[in-house]
């Protein structure tokens, strides 16, 4: 039988998440779920479609990971070199100062919601959805809204973010009456949490607690400068697990991103339990990049899942891949911790693991040079994007009610 800290040690796995899904995935290749129906003859075409994207928007097929990195592009201004060019600091302050950026970023992309926007003071330009709030956190880090240092402020600070209110973030979103956010007071309170995380872990954080210090403890984890990508996720999930909202529990620990499902079984305390960790994984494909950056090389890409969120499920129903038995269920909004919700995601992280093969061999790539997080961006993200786009001007085909924190 194992130990409680066994089965959390697993849960904490992207082990668990491939082998929970897959006992979902198993009921719907039986036909055996009550909310979808699996087509895989479907499979094909859209690995198809997929790759038509990935041709259109990468022809050299110089892919790039799928991270927060990304939508810091957007417009195509050089955000971050500019940045750099006005921060002299030798490279490790750089690494904890995008460690900084990015974690807090990342933890404040959930679902925006169709109506909200944000203009960029600097360019005049407006973006919605996830380029819009990487845009809004960077303007919000750049002026110091997360930092309780005045003569440094462009870092995180535990303090700072323990003390923030949904005014100032309200604030640094741009949100009145005419231009709503979806979950503000969700991401308030999870930014908040993780203020009270830092603070509560000194020999993480340090004395003054800073986010960016997470760079010295992944740093002294890498052997001859090599990490795996699991040690990163692990990592996060050790130290930032706390910062999770009124979710499941085993033994009083935070299980996170981890819900119920029937067709899930264990013979022990976690039978019917099925991790995610979206958010913690989407962390870890953006921390690749500063990693790199330090001279750490990054192995074991693929040990990450894909991430089950809305633009990756929505490309398997919008393709056939995936239907609904019942049709109007796509448009009741669903609770993150519904079992129709829960059976999506986890169908998701399976069919991204099936798809990956098949694109590669359409374009002809290696398997080593054309990880998971390559075929995300390419992608299955924009792919889902793209179709939602033309069917239904940009909205994800279930309808989801979203605290700020999951999507």
């Amino acid at each position: 039988m194992k130990t409680v800290d066994q089965i959390l040690d697993y849960l904490f796995s992207t082990e668990a998440v491939r082998e929970r899904c897959g006992q979902v995935f198993r009921a719907a290749q039986q036909n055996e779920l009550e909310y979808f129906q699996y087509h895989p003859e479907r499979l094909e075409a859209a690995a198809d479609y997929v790759t038509s994207v990935i041709r259109e928007s990468y022809p050299n097929l110089d892919i790039p990971y799928h991270s927060r990195w990304r939508h810091f592009e957007i417009g195509n201004h050089k955000r971050i070199s500019t940045l750099r060019s006005r921060y002299e600091v030798n490279p490790q302050e750089w690494g904890r100062l995008l460690f900084d950026l990015v974690i807090v970023s990342v933890l404040l992309d959930a679902g925006a919601g169709p109506d909200w926007h944000y203009q960029e003071p600097s360019t005049g330009e407006t973006y919605t959805r996830s380029e819009g709030l990487a845009i809004a956190s960077f303007d919000m880090f750049r002026q110091g809204l997360f930092s309780a240092t005045r003569h440094d402020i462009k870092r995180v600070d535990g303090l700072a973010l323990q003390a923030l209110n949904v005014g100032q973030l309200s604030e640094g979103f741009q949100v009145n009456p005419g231009n709503p956010l979806v979950g503000l007071e969700g991401r308030t309170a999870l930014l908040n949490q993780l203020g009270a995380t830092l603070i509560n872990q000194p020999e993480v954080f340090g004395d003054r607690p800073r986010l960016g210090n997470l760079l010295d403890v992944l740093s002294q984890q890498a052997t001859e400068n090599k990490l795996s990508a699991q040690v990163i996720l692990k990592t996060i999930l050790k130290t930032l697990g706390s910062i999770w909202p009124g979710r499941l529990s085993l033994n009083a620990e935070n299980l996170g991103d981890c819900w119920k499902h029937p067709a899930v079984h264990a013979d022990d305390a976690s039978d019917q339990l099925i991790p995610f960790h979206k958010l913690s994984q989407w962390l870890s494909y953006s921390l690749l990049e500063p990693l790199e950056q330090t001279g750490i090389e990054v192995q074991e890409l693929d040990s990450l899942t894909g991430l089950p969120e809305y633009r990756n499920g929505g490309l398997f129903l919008d393709t056939g891949v995936l239907s609904l038995r019942n049709p109007e269920h796509g448009n009741q909004p669903h609770d993150p911790g519904s079992t129709l919700i829960v059976e999506w995601r986890a169908l998701t992280v399976c069919l991204l693991d099936a798809i990956h093969p098949l694109i590669r061999d359409r374009l002809g790539i290696p398997i080593e040079e054309f990880p998971l997080a390559k075929v995300l961006q390419g992608g299955t993200w924009t792919a889902g994007r793209k179709l939602a786009k033309a069917k239904r001007d940009g909205q994800p085909p279930i309808k989801l009610n979203s605290d700020g924190t999951v999507f």
